[in-house]
């Protein structure tokens, strides 16, 4: 008899960064049906000792990693300014790819990724918001969708991490950091986001502006607000609570421990990201090896990925204007429909 076929998706990971290497770490341990066999990055030794940890090589490029055949899909966990020209590459390859968001770092690069994609004729990106796949942002989503708190009126968010990187702007705030909230709660409750509102302190010259709270305008008529920080010190913290006309339903602390000492009584907080959706990326991941199995990707698409980049930019706008900015509505390309 002769060796079994693998039915497994070769997989390769461009950008070995904490992100990207976690990402390697999930597929290999976590994702059945996934075999992670090339990663690219720019540090060469960083590549190859991700690669190492799963029997995978180290690419020579991204571009030669992208044209392998033997390489059925991709996964891009590389610096923003890159994600534009590498979705744009691996839709021209016509590989399967998983792109951390954003889409791109400007609306015109964003369209420009969607057109290539309609102009495929099938979808081939999944963009990385993994909120859409934690079980509590699940759990309240199917909440609000049920009519258990009647009809939605007001949605409050906070978006706390622990410390900014030292490249981080006062407008990556909103194209980083926010993005997910752009993006997580037009599908937490069904609606679109007709306009913003972005107030932020007032700081010396070109100082962070830290913390920033953005009003989103539902067409529906109910009101978000959210919090976002990049500098809060103590520890990652997220929460959203929705409020409607019947209630209000919230997330939960779904992970962390309690403590008492030194005359405090309190919940430990987690330190980053990876840690507090930790769930949220396997089922993600997962999601993505299924689709690309199965011939019919998960969602979140690049047209959602557009969207949000959409109403980040206008929240840009509107925090160099402190003025309220519209969002502008597009008609839904068929591919998405």
């Amino acid at each position: 008899m002769g060796e079994p076929v693998s039915t497994d998706v070769r997989i390769g990971v461009v950008g070995a960064g904490a992100m990207g290497a976690a990402h390697v770490e999930t597929l290999h341990r976590w994702v059945p049906g996934a075999q992670v066999v090339a990663v690219y990055d720019l540090d060469l030794d960083r590549a190859e000792a991700v690669a190492g940890s799963v029997g995978a090589f180290a690419a020579s490029s991204a571009e030669s990693l992208i044209q392998d055949d033997a390489i059925e899909a991709v996964l891009v966990a590389a610096p923003d300014p890159l994600h534009e020209e590498l979705a744009l590459a691996c839709l021209a390859a016509g590989k399967p790819t998983l792109l951390e968001k954003p889409l791109s770092t400007s609306v015109e690069g964003a369209r420009r990724v969607v057109d290539a994609e309609v102009a495929v004729g099938r979808r081939l990106l999944q963009l990385g918001f993994m909120r859409r796949f934690d079980p509590a942002y699940v759990a309240l989503r199917s909440a609000v969708l049920a009519g258990e708190v009647g009809r939605p009126r007001a949605v409050h968010c906070v978006h706390r991490n622990v410390q900014a990187h030292p490249s981080a702007t006062s407008d990556g705030v909103l194209v980083n950091s926010a993005i997910h909230e752009f993006d997580c709660v037009p599908w937490l409750v069904g609606d679109r986001v007709d306009a913003v509102t972005v107030f932020a302190p007032r700081v010396d010259g070109d100082a962070l502006q830290d913390v920033q709270v953005i009003v989103l305008e539902m067409a529906g008529g109910s009101v978000v607000t959210v919090e976002v920080s990049v500098n809060a010190r103590y520890g990652y913290d997220i929460h959203t609570e929705v409020v409607g006309t019947e209630g209000t339903v919230s997330l939960s602390p779904p992970y962390g421990l309690s403590s008492r000492r030194d005359a405090l009584d309190g919940r430990r907080v987690g330190a980053d990201f990876v840690a507090r959706f930790a769930d949220a990326y396997r089922i993600e991941l997962a999601a993505w090896v299924d689709g690309i199995r199965s011939g019919s990707p998960a969602t979140p698409s690049a047209w959602d990925g557009y969207l949000a980049t959409e109403i980040a930019f206008a929240a840009i706008e509107s925090l160099h204007t402190r003025a309220r900015v519209e969002v502008p509505r597009y008609d839904v390309p068929a591919l998405y429909g």
